[in-house]
């Protein structure tokens, strides 16, 4: 995956929304109402957004590779009532039963997915900036 850092900052004047930056790219994440002010996705929303357009780049891009009479792939993602991810994925084309069956294939290993579905670990590294009228420095224990 290509790494471009992703920087995230509360967002003026809004209680939860936050700012999001990527490379030249800007994005707002929020909540709904009453909770916040429903500015953007939710996180968990951005989450399924990356899921499903990495999945549907896959399988164009496959397509795209074969020359496959790929007309079109949308996909729908959402958590079911336990958590769990549902994706569903709508081919568009003259395609043979082989040929779907390789591209749901592809559609399962997109980089995302793959990221997801594994056992990944976030490390925190936490910085802690005194308040300017504060003379006394923090740190963190290591």
């Amino acid at each position: 995956m290509m790494a471009r850092i992703v920087s995230v900052g509360e967002g003026e004047g809004q209680r939860l929304a936050r700012s999001i930056a990527v490379g030249p790219h800007t994005l707002t994440a929020d909540q709904p109402q009453p909770i916040s002010t429903d500015t953007g996705p939710t996180p968990g929303e951005l989450l399924l957004a990356a899921l499903g357009s990495c999945t549907s780049m896959a399988v164009r891009a496959y397509a795209d590779r074969h020359a496959w009479p790929l007309d079109q792939v949308d996909v729908a993602v959402r958590f079911d009532p336990q958590g769990q991810i549902i994706k569903n994925i709508r081919l568009t084309g003259d395609l043979e039963p082989a040929r779907i069956k390789q591209l749901l294939a592809v559609a399962g290993r997109c980089p995302v997915q793959r990221l997801l579905t594994k056992a990944a670990s976030v490390i925190t590294v936490p910085t802690v900036v005194a308040r300017p009228h504060t003379s006394r420095s923090q740190s963190l224990p290591q």
